[in-house]
């Protein structure tokens, strides 16, 4: 009987599948990693890897929705984890690191992954099954899955999904490289003297942003806004009246911004990610209770059905366990010649202590909040920021503050390293349960699913180093020795750095800090004031990433926001509300996609025009057109830039009511989800 019904069981972790979520993952972890060194915000990759996962699949004998959830996991899991980008190139920018050494990346990058997918295993029931959180995208990727398993008008939809994806990919991409040969401009803006003071507005032409913007929706889309708007009309000309204009406006202005209102909003965001964690601790040491209570009960001799076996809590406690060993290594390698020698028992074991007891925690509130708002909204850079104020924090106890300039930028060196052990942590949970989630709603074995996650990780460590490698080399980033006019911002990781630094070095100005707490507190303010009246949430971090982000980056999040919104609000209305809001999510997920692979393939045509180090470096090897037509590039850019997007927008929405409203009977229904 046993054989029979192993014999009937769908297939789901297939060998097929892993290979094809590892060959996706290099997709989209090149894409992620370079979205988040240009704008500092990545994108769920769950719902584009399952369409893509479906389009191959179908045409294999035995491909089932089980599989296919398979390879959205490993692809998705690998995809997150290139949110690494937000710590590790901070080592390059205070000069410890010249380059991305392969093994060591991929060991960090695998031990704190990982760890983030054993940590996120006993919370599944507590968070998943045992509470009633929304997980939009983990929602979404089943609703996907669904309507593309064992129904002809699913294939019909998913074809249509895949075209979308595509052609969003054809037109961002085909605008990067446009710009790139200086046929458009990538930028406008300006810096321009108020009396006294000063101020700047800037956009990138960057579809990217668009994208971005439909999928954080208009409620973080807003909030961004307020916060630019904070950081543009108040905060930068406050801090600029009175300033040295001889060095000439920009310089003044980009002063003002760097060295003063980025920390303001990094004291907004680490208030943010404070109160996130106060307001998830309730709940979730009330689902751990009942996730124990169960456990005692399956000990009783309760059987379990499929999709409630995990993997055993004792490989997962030993499995947390080991992981310190390497871990351990890793520190001790990292640090070998510095003052952590000095004391390496009580450095490195507290390092040890805090990755458990901060990994845990974070694990739940990256689980939380991607349950609440999604993983692509979860408040993973404001944990950063709060992981590496704690890691320098605890090397000042040890240490104080160091008067050697060199024994100061190695402390500096290891509390970036152990955030970023921290932070494959974070980034991880932050994915694990929203893929746990699709896995339930569809009828996945959850440790299966979490086999595959361990699989996600492995693939995503060995690609990341090769792509931030591959980019460090040829677009370099901002503030580091060499870049060049095409650097790469890398925001998150010049604010995390800038901390730490701050930190060990004894100068940061705590009183910036203050003024971006005392900020953040209002928004919270506001925003639990808006929550009680109904009316549309401000989401404090959101706020403080406006504050903090340069307006380059943020002014066309809100208006892909708003032509996000203005979308969603014809889907309700179309045939198939469902179907239409997925094929804008689709849509916006190409936009984003096609740029970051064209920016990817650039670094490696820079890399190849570069091949013999000619002086001055190539920045330009796609140019088409001089300095003269830079007046023209102007004003072509928001021409073509607005006028792709409306036909992008319009070709979803044709496609969309040209496929009918699916009326599959009940019971079919019921086969194509295996429930």
């Amino acid at each position: 009987m046993a054989t029979d019904a192993a014999a009937r069981a769908p297939l789901e972790l297939t060998l097929r599948g892993v290979l094809l979520g590892g060959a996706i993952t290099l997709l989209f972890t090149a894409a992620n990693v370079y979205a988040g060194l240009k704008v500092g915000l990545t994108f769920a990759t769950s719902i584009p890897a399952a369409v893509v996962s479906m389009a191959i699949l179908r045409f294999f004998r035995g491909a089932t929705i089980l599989e296919n959830n398979i390879v959205q996991t490993i692809a998705s899991a690998a995809g997150t984890l290139a949110a690494i980008v937000f710590v590790l190139p901070g080592l390059i920018m205070v000069g410890w690191w010249s380059g991305f050494p392969y093994w060591t990346t991929v060991a960090v990058c695998i031990t704190g992954g990982v760890l983030g997918v054993m940590f996120s295993v006993p919370l599944r029931r507590a968070l998943v099954t045992g509470s009633d959180l929304p997980y939009p995208e983990g929602v979404a990727a089943a609703e996907v899955l669904k309507v593309g398993s064992n129904s002809r008008a699913g294939d019909v939809e998913n074809a249509r999904g895949l075209r979308v994806l595509m052609l969003g990919s054809l037109f961002s991409g085909g605008f990067a490289l446009l710009a790139k040969m200086k046929l458009v401009a990538e930028e406008a803006g300006k810096n321009f003297a108020i009396g006294g003071t000063a101020s700047g507005f800037s956009t990138s032409w960057s579809m990217l942003l668009i994208g971005v913007g439909h999928l954080v929706g208009i409620s973080v889309g807003a909030a961004m806004f307020f916060g630019m708007l904070i950081s543009w009309t108040v905060l930068v000309p406050y801090f600029a009246s009175g300033g040295d204009f001889s060095a000439g406006i920009d310089a003044l202005v980009g002063g003002t911004f760097r060295g003063q209102v980025r920390f303001i909003g990094a004291g907004t965001i680490g208030v943010a990610a404070i109160w996130s964690l106060l307001k998830i601790i309730g709940p979730i040491i009330a689902g751990l209770r009942s996730a124990l209570a169960a456990s005692r009960a399956r000990t009783a001799g309760e059987t379990l059905d499929l999709t409630e076996r995990d993997l055993p809590i004792g490989v997962v406690a030993l499995v947390s366990l080991l992981i310190l060993a390497p871990i351990a290594w890793l520190l001790w390698d990292f640090s070998t010649g510095g003052p952590v020698h000095d004391y390496p028992v009580a450095v490195i074991g507290g390092s040890l202590v805090y990755v458990l007891i901060v990994g845990v925690l974070i694990a739940a509130i990256c689980g939380y909040m991607a349950g609440l708002i999604g993983a692509s909204n979860s408040p993973v850079s404001g944990v950063g920021i709060l992981a590496v104020l704690g890691a320098s924090l605890l090397l000042v106890l040890i240490f104080g503050h160091e008067a050697d300039p060199t024994r100061t930028n190695a402390l500096i060196a290891y509390a970036l390293f152990t955030t970023a052990i921290v932070f494959s942590i974070a980034t991880i949970s932050n994915d694990n349960l929203q893929d746990l989630k699709t896995g339930q709603l569809v009828g996945a074995t959850p440790w299966k699913q979490q086999v595959a996650l361990v699989m996600g990780v492995v693939f995503g460590s060995l690609a990341i180093p090769l792509v931030l490698d591959l980019l460090k080399s040829t677009l370099g980033f901002v503030g580091m020795p060499g870049a060049g006019p095409n650097a790469l911002s890398a925001p998150q990781a010049a604010l995390i750095s800038s901390i730490a630094k701050g930190v060990l070095g004894g100068d940061i100005d705590w009183g910036l800090i203050g003024i971006g707490a005392a900020i953040g507190v209002g928004v919270i303010l506001i925003d639990e004031t808006l929550g009680r009246a109904g009316k549309m949430r401000l989401p404090p971090l959101a706020v403080g990433m406006g504050i903090y982000l340069p307006m380059a980056l943020t002014l066309l999040i809100p208006v892909g926001a708003l032509i996000g919104n203005f979308y969603d609000r014809w889907a309700k209305r179309s045939a198939n509300p469902d179907f239409a809001e997925r094929m804008g999510v689709l849509a916006a997920t190409g936009l984003i996609v096609g740029e970051s692979l064209f920016g990817v393939a650039f670094a490696g045509i820079l890399a190849w025009a570069n091949r013999t180090s000619p002086i001055p470096p190539n920045d330009a090897p796609l140019a088409l057109m001089g300095e003269s037509f830079e007046r023209v590039a102007l004003w072509l850019a928001p021409l073509l830039f607005f006028g792709l997007i409306a036909i992008a927008y319009a070709i979803t929405r044709r496609m969309v009511a040209s496929v009918p409203p699916s009326n599959m009977p009940e019971g079919e229904a019921d086969i194509a989800t295996y429930r």
